[in-house]
């Protein structure tokens, strides 16, 4: 891989471990879907879920005229990102209209690796902190 883009791909992973990840699984998934209803702490919620709004929304951005998230091939990038996909647009929570990312993550929802791996059932987990 040319420097360059192992500069993109790099950069991306750096951004899902240090924004989608805390403010889409660490605040949204684990702060509102893990957590009882009684536990919630609905202000850090709700900010979580705007601040995941605005990371989807980049996301979306990004994805404009684009197969995959640095062009015509699956990254590492892809993979990073798109793991969080499942659970965000399948969890029961208002979402920006983002066009380009549903159907990025459509696309990948055709890849039998994905669908085996990242789509499996998490409604067990709903409101259940404990493993």
């Amino acid at each position: 891989m040319a420097p360059a883009a192992r500069a993109r791909v790099d950069g991306w992973l750096d951004w899902a471990a240090t924004r989608l990840q805390p403010d889409f699984l660490s605040g949204v998934f684990w702060g509102g879907y893990r957590t009882p209803e009684a536990e919630r702490d609905h202000p850090r919620l709700k900010q979580a879920i705007v601040a995941t709004g605005r990371n989807m929304a980049l996301l979306d951005g990004m994805l404009a005229g684009r197969k995959w998230m640095l062009g015509s091939r699956p990254c590492l990038a892809d993979i990073a990102i798109g793991a969080h996909l499942y659970r965000y647009f399948e969890m029961p929570l208002e979402r920006p209209d983002l066009p380009h990312l549903r159907r990025w993550y459509d696309h990948l929802c055709t890849r039998d690796s994905y669908r085996t791996t990242v789509c499996v059932p998490f409604d067990h987990m709903e409101g259940r902190l404990a493993y």
